[in-house]
């Protein structure tokens, strides 16, 4: 195999109905918040999981991030190739039904590593959603309206979050106060295992809702020339061969992308904690502010970055997509990130964090649709896949973690984890800020030469 071709010179359907087009984003939009949800829930259970585990913040941590991380990255590389060949709904539907299942297990847990094991399947669920439901969505959407629409699917993580504080605050409280629920075998179960049934069993609905999308005709493919001829099949070496001739640019932006993930990360692990430690205020005090706020800014900050994405780019800015996200990091994530758990009181800490969640959700939205625009059709489940494999390895893991490690080895006082986390965010903003700068132009060359072996040109582009 030797020269890329392009398919760009032979006609294509009209991309589906826009109305339809959007139901499938709305599907999807909806199994990421529900991803979430399963995912996060856990954070606002803290503090009775570790008194009745008996475990430290670290231990804690490795709750939150590492099991869940295991089989989430790993399973993710060879799902995003299975994503580029296969059924795409398919895949999705069995994950959602997979993970929904894993998080009502969760209430079975008789131990830390019962717990933990089945976090991990938490996390073998959840692989499939990302790379599949990317690619599906950069097939039912143009490229000057991609970016939007992937970014509407981004919000499902800050939705997600949202629903997770307020409506699993308001779960949490709940079945504190109800009788204790005794199972059989199993026997009586502590407040918080009853949380994830509660949680975790509802979401099988979506799968089901999954049987209401149809697989997409795969557009933008790149073609190898053999001796055959030419070939729309393009195995793993040519996938490797494609990531190492631009292993700047996409070294650059999956390590910066990952550097604005352990700042999420750390957030919704830890901040309904500071809250509590802090403040003194109850679960359901923090959960439910702090979803109200998310409920309101994941919409702005995920339709005005991908708005401005594509606005740059049909404007002729090659960048567009990476600058709006680099935007989105230093106006609105680096400062309120590192202030909101110094705040004097409560109520100023809110309202910073009203800027730093918009920033969130913009870079979330962002940092992934940019990816759709220089990766060939039979790549994007496969590079999609690697790129959260990144993320999520350095973000579920040190993200959590750094937190509590700072908190349990260098200040050795619970009280002060207010400060662990400013400290873990202003060391992150910096080095993201720097590694995504540098990104710039390495993508910038990335989506001009996309637009070549895709056939397709921006007519406003110098």
């Amino acid at each position: 195999m030797s020269t890329h071709a392009t398919d760009g010179a032979t006609p294509e359907p009209p991309y589906p109905n826009p109305a339809y087009a959007w139901y499938v984003v709305g599907i999807l939009t909806l199994a990421y918040i529900l991803s979430f949800l399963d995912r996060q829930i856990m954070a606002l259970m803290v503090q009775p999981i570790k008194r009745d585990l008996v475990i430290s913040d670290t231990a804690m941590s490795l709750l939150l991030g590492l099991a869940f991380a295991i089989f989430y990255t790993i399973l993710g590389l060879p799902i995003g190739r299975l994503a580029d060949r296969a059924s795409r709904r398919g895949i999705i539907g069995w994950g959602i039904a997979i993970w929904c299942v894993m998080t009502a297990m969760c209430g079975l847990s008789q131990g830390y590593w019962t717990l933990f094991l089945a976090r991990i399947g938490v996390g073998i669920g959840e692989a499939t959603l990302a790379p599949s439901a990317l690619s599906l969505i950069s097939d039912y959407f143009s490229k000057d309206k991609r970016g939007q629409a992937i970014s509407v699917y981004n919000a499902g993580v800050g939705l997600g979050a949202a629903v997770a504080m307020i409506l699993g605050g308001q779960v949490i409280q709940f079945v504190s106060q109800a009788p204790p629920v005794v199972l059989p075998i199993v026997g009586q179960l502590y407040a918080w295992q009853t949380v994830f049934f509660v949680v975790g069993l509802p979401g099988l609905a979506v799968a089901l809702l999954m049987l209401t999308v149809k697989e997409p005709l795969r557009r933008g493919k790149m073609q190898l020339q053999t001796a055959q001829g030419q070939t729309e099949a393009i195995p793993v070496s040519e996938v490797v061969k494609f990531l190492k001739q631009r292993w700047k640019m996409f070294a650059s932006h999956f390590i910066g992308m990952s550097v604005v993930t352990i700042l999420g990360y750390a957030y919704f692990s830890w901040l309904p904690t500071t809250f509590i430690r802090t403040w003194g205020w109850s679960i359901g005090q923090i959960s439910f502010a702090y979803g109200i706020i998310m409920l309101f800014t994941v919409p702005i900050g995920v339709m005005f970055g991908g708005w401005l994405a594509d606005r740059f780019y049909k404007n002729g800015l090659k960048d567009g997509h990476m600058r709006s996200n680099l935007i989105g990091v230093v106006v609105f994530m680096a400062g309120p990130y590192v202030l909101v758990p110094l705040m004097p009181t409560p109520e100023i800490a809110l309202g910073v964090l009203v800027f730093g969640s918009i920033g969130g959700a913009w870079v979330t939205a962002t940092g992934a649709a940019s990816l759709m625009m220089v990766c060939p059709n039979q790549m994007r489940g496969q590079i999609t896949a690697l790129y959260y494999f990144v993320i999520s390895l350095l973000g579920l893991t040190v993200g959590p973690s750094a937190v509590a490690i700072v908190t349990d080895f260098v200040f050795k006082d619970e009280a002060m984890l207010r400060y662990s986390l400013a400290l873990t965010c202003g060391v992150a903003c910096v080095v993201a800020i720097a590694i995504l700068s540098y990104n710039l132009k390495l993508y910038r060359s990335a989506v001009i030469e996309a637009e070549v072996w895709l056939g397709g040109s921006n007519p406003k582009a110098q």
